[in-house]
């Protein structure tokens, strides 16, 4: 029997290889605006992360956290870092190793798994950069424990995170149809309406679990923004879906 893991990584592979629009790599002429200093990087479908935010990366140390398709990884290299991305979907490391072969640059792209342990020494990053991706892990804490490990006293872990307001109605987001927490492996009929929607297997998470779990992992919160899922009738409401956060260790 395939293992979580398993089933979103094949999905996420098929939807790289279907267009998905997480995993299309920039242009070479968004590589080069980056390297002149105008760039945009996403936590959430649309607010642009604050530039505050990353600060000056030149031969910073960089782990992208589930942040490959070669979009965020690139242009923090064009800035002078040196990046590492780790991401379960082969699809999407093929894709970073593929722009940075385009624009000449060394990355470090490792195809693995976050819920497990992460592969990397202890204090090996200045920066985490962490996109939505949560929602495909049944135990978030581990991940902000792992997180908080591998990060230099200082480091900065910037993270989008799902609320659990997709998770509770239909497809449509016309009416509350579904209790919480939302975990397909605890829940066939979750399991079943995932199966159906060909989403892999995701999970709902709540803001204890989330932000609360970096705070227990040891991280201080320092700043805070909202987006909306970018379609669909919530988005048209600007009924805000999404959170990011900046955490330092």
């Amino acid at each position: 029997m395939k293992s979580y893991q398993d089933i979103n990584k094949e999905t996420i592979d098929r939807w790289v290889k279907e267009g998905w629009e997480w995993g299309k790599p920039i242009s070479s002429e968004q590589y080069l605006s980056a390297k002149g200093g105008d760039y945009v990087v996403f936590l959430t479908p649309t607010v642009p992360v604050p530039s505050g935010w990353l600060g000056n990366l030149k031969d910073k140390s960089v782990l992208g956290l589930a942040s490959g398709g070669g979009q965020q990884m690139p242009i923090f290299a064009a800035l002078g870092a040196k990046c590492t991305v780790f991401d379960l979907s082969s699809e999407q490391i093929k894709s970073e190793l593929s722009v940075a072969a385009r624009e000449g640059y060394e990355i470090n792209a490792l195809q693995g798994d976050m819920t497990k342990a992460f592969p990397f020494a202890d204090e090996a990053f200045d920066v985490i950069f962490h996109p939505v991706s949560n929602c495909y892990v049944e135990d978030v804490e581990h991940i902000f424990k792992e997180a908080y490990r591998v990060l230099k006293k200082g480091g900065v872990l910037l993270s989008g995170l799902n609320n659990e307001i997709n998770y509770i109605i239909d497809g449509n987001e016309e009416r509350i149809v579904w209790s919480m927490p939302f975990n397909p492996l605890k829940d066939e009929k979750a399991m079943d309406f995932m199966v159906s929607q060909k989403s892999g297997v995701q999970f709902s998470h709540n803001l204890t679990e989330q932000i609360g779990g970096q705070l227990k992992a040891g991280f201080t919160l320092v700043d805070i923004y909202e987006d909306t899922n970018g379609t669909g009738r919530l988005h048209d409401l600007n009924i805000k879906t999404y959170i990011a956060t900046k955490s330092v260790k």
